[in-house]
């Protein structure tokens, strides 16, 4: 922090202190001589170079009288500095014991860098604040996702085990996919994280991107097909420089969000390298982002109440991944409206 203004204040102080004290005892001094020089003139012309008891008493109440008022100058000034520096001090005290709630007075903001320290805490108290919210809220919708498939796990395994159930090939399945979905899950928890903590290592190459989107729409085709979903593609086929493995898993979350939420029609895949830049677009024929949810699509377990959500939510996990593969290739991830009034997500990265 600079602590040239602080700096000037405790100088520009103390020289006004010294200047009352010298204005003082100037003051006092012809005053005094004036008055004893009027009225005893001949007890001071005998008294030779001794100082006379009057003198004595001048300089004595004069001298007091500076103190003083030195010291009220500085007890003042030592106020004005204390009190911010003491606040945080004992602001830093409850917030290591656990109150995130404490903050700092910034005082008289005559002194700029003693507020500027108070209003530094207080941003960072409240940034720490944030934090512990955000990290209730994920421990809690991570128990919320993690017991929807333990529970379906343990039943389906309880009614093998008592006989309930047949153990057969479906069965089997059943367990297989809920087991599947907890892996995704696990992976999708991983790969946020990592980018949070900026750990999530890419292994970067020269890529075909248009084969990369073929063979995921390959695999994911049955499954947007079922939902009356139409994959369009629209492919460069220039190469692109990523990670095959994490854009083959962005896309994938991309395709899952559709399927999950859009309406039928036709989904819109689009991979494109131009101007230094690679973009890959999947937008479907509705309904849209409602506004209110728009700004924070890419947020881990934010979901909508709109036609988007149609009570068929995942783990609210897959954009947050997005988000988190685009940042890791240097670049963004967006959300609009698309050209049928759908949703339209796209990646774009150096290339």
């Amino acid at each position: 922090m600079r602590l040239e203004g602080l700096s000037r204040q405790i100088a520009l102080s103390m020289a006004a202190m010294a200047l009352c004290v010298t204005l003082l005892m100037v003051a006092t001094g012809y005053a005094f001589y004036y008055v004893a020089l009027t009225y005893w003139p001949v007890h001071f012309e005998q008294s030779g170079w001794w100082l006379t008891a009057p003198e004595v008493l001048w300089l004595v109440s004069s001298t007091a009288t500076g103190l003083a008022l030195s010291l009220l100058m500085g007890i003042r000034l030592a106020r004005r500095i204390l009190l911010p520096l003491n606040s945080v001090a004992e602001s830093m005290r409850r917030v290591a014991d656990g109150d995130l709630n404490a903050r700092a007075a910034a005082g008289d903001r005559s002194l700029r860098e003693a507020a500027m320290l108070a209003d530094d805490f207080n941003a960072l108290a409240d940034q720490l604040q944030l934090m512990s919210r955000e990290q209730a809220f994920w421990n809690a919708a991570i128990a919320h996702e993690l017991r929807t498939p333990l529970t379906v796990l343990r039943g389906r395994l309880q009614g093998l085990a008592e006989g309930v159930f047949t153990p057969d090939e479906g069965q089997f399945r059943s367990l297989l996919a809920q087991v599947e979905g907890l892996g995704r899950l696990i992976e999708d928890l991983r790969a946020v994280s990592l980018a949070e903590s900026g750990h999530l290592d890419l292994q970067l190459q020269e890529t075909d991107l248009a084969a990369e989107v073929r063979a995921v729409v390959e695999v994911f085709g049955d499954a947007l097909r079922a939902a009356g979903l139409t994959p369009v593609l629209e492919l460069d086929g220039r190469p692109a420089r990523c990670d095959p493995v994490r854009i083959r898993q962005a896309l994938l979350a991309l395709l899952d969000n559709a399927r999950r939420y859009a309406t039928p029609g036709a989904i819109r895949i689009q991979a494109r390298v131009e101007g230094g830049r690679c973009r890959l677009r999947v937008e479907d024929d509705g309904p849209g982002i409602p506004e209110d949810l728009a700004p924070h699509v890419f947020e881990a377990f934010r979901r909508g109440d709109g036609a988007r959500q149609r009570g068929s939510g995942g783990s609210g996990l897959g954009l947050a991944v997005v988000a988190a593969i685009a940042h890791a290739h240097g670049g963004e991830a967006r959300c609009g409206t698309g050209t049928g009034g759908g949703a339209r997500f796209e990646l774009s990265w150096p290339g």
